[in-house]
C-alpha cells in the first residue's frame, strides 16, 4: 500500500489550510516517508503543522523538476527538517523560463550552495532508482510518443541562446502495489503516455492502478490532450486524482469521463491506495 497526503496545491480542501500555486505531497511506502516537491512559497510547512505531519520525520525529498512552484518551498522546509537526502535530476538548476504572459525566470529560486548549507544533500541522477521497496524515482523519462510535444510557452537558455525547454529533469514516482502501479506526478512535462510506459518498463508491472498529481494537460495542444485522454481511458484506472497544472476545465472533464474513479486532490487530501480515500 501507499499513502499520499497533499500538503500544498493550488486550492485548499479545508478551513485552516493554505492554497498556493504549486504542488507538494508526502508519500509513505514500505516504512519510508518521502516528500515529493515543496510547492511555491513554503506554505506546505504550515499545512503540515495543521495536518499533524512532523516534517522532521521525513526520510528524503524528491524533486520532480526545477520549476519554482515545485522547489520554492525548499528553504522553509529545510529550515524545519534540516539535513536529508534530496533526489533530483542533474538539470534541476537549468535556466528554466516561461515566455507568456511575459518572459520570466521560472526555475529554482535558490542557488545550490544555499540549499546545501541548509541541509540538502543532493543525489543527482538520470537513471531510475528504487529508494524504498517498491518505490521508484523515475529518473529521466524517454520521450518516445510523437504527439507529446509539451508546452510551447516553456523555454530555456543555454550558451546565451534561447530554445524550447526539453525539461529533461521532469521526474515522477512509481509505486508498486498488489493491485498495480500508482504513478505520482509533479507536472508530467515528459508526457503522461511516456511516463506511464516508462513506469511499466522500470517496475515490470503492466497494470496501472492509479495516477495522482499534475498532468499539464491544460497547457498542451488540443491534439495532445485528446490523444492522452484516449490513452488514459484504455488503462482502466481505478483511481485518478489530477490537480495543480491540469487546469480546472480539464479536471472537470476528467471528473465526467472517469466518474467515481476520479478524485479531487486539493491541499489536505489524503489517500491510502489501493484501498481508497482515507480523508
Amino acid at each position: 500500500m501507499v499513502k499520499i497526503t497533499v500538503l500544498s496545491e493550488n486550492t485548499s480542501g479545508s478551513i485552516g489550510l493554505i492554497g498556493e500555486w504549486g504542488l507538494s505531497m508526502v508519500v509513505e511506502c514500505s516504512g519510508k516517508k518521502i516528500l515529493f516537491d515543496t510547492g511555491m512559497h513554503g506554505q506546505m510547512v504550515a499545512n503540515a503543522d495543521f495536518l499533524g505531519i512532523d516534517l522532521r520525520s521525513l526520510d528524503a525529498l524528491v524533486l520532480s523538476h526545477g520549476h519554482c512552484d515545485h522547489t520554492g518551498g525548499m528553504r522553509a522546509f529545510l529550515g524545519r527538517r534540516g539535513r536529508l537526502p534530496v533526489y533530483a535530476h542533474p538539470d534541476l538548476f537549468a535556466l528554466h523560463y516561461v515566455s507568456l504572459p511575459r518572459e520570466r525566470y521560472a526555475g529554482v529560486p535558490f542557488c545550490q550552495k544555499e540549499l546545501e548549507s541548509l541541509g540538502a544533500d543532493f543525489l543527482f541522477g538520470r537513471e531510475p532508482r528504487e529508494i524504498a521497496s517498491g518505490l521508484w524515482v523515475s529518473g529521466e523519462v524517454p520521450r518516445g510518443t510523437p504527439f507529446e510535444t509539451g508546452d510551447s510557452r516553456l523555454i530555456c537558455f543555454r550558451n546565451a541562446s534561447k530554445e524550447p525547454d526539453p525539461l529533461a529533469d521532469d521526474m515522477s514516482l512509481y509505486c508498486t502495489t498488489e493491485d498495480g502501479l500508482v504513478i505520482i506526478l509533479g507536472c508530467a512535462h515528459a508526457g503522461l503516455v511516456n511516463i506511464t510506459r516508462h513506469a511499466r518498463q522500470v517496475t515490470g508491472v503492466e497494470r496501472v492502478y492509479g495516477i495522482i498529481g499534475g498532468t499539464h494537460l491544460g497547457a498542451v495542444s488540443d491534439a495532445q490532450r485528446e490523444a492522452t485522454l484516449d490513452f488514459l481511458k484504455q488503462l482502466n484506472l481505478q483511481f485518478l486524482a489530477a490537480n495543480h497544472c491540469t487546469g480546472l476545465p480539464v479536471i472537470a472533464r476528467l471528473a465526467t469521463l472517469f466518474g467515481s474513479s476520479f478524485h479531487f486532490a486539493p491541499a489536505g487530501t489524503c489517500y491510502t491506495l489501493p484501498i481508497g480515500e482515507e480523508s
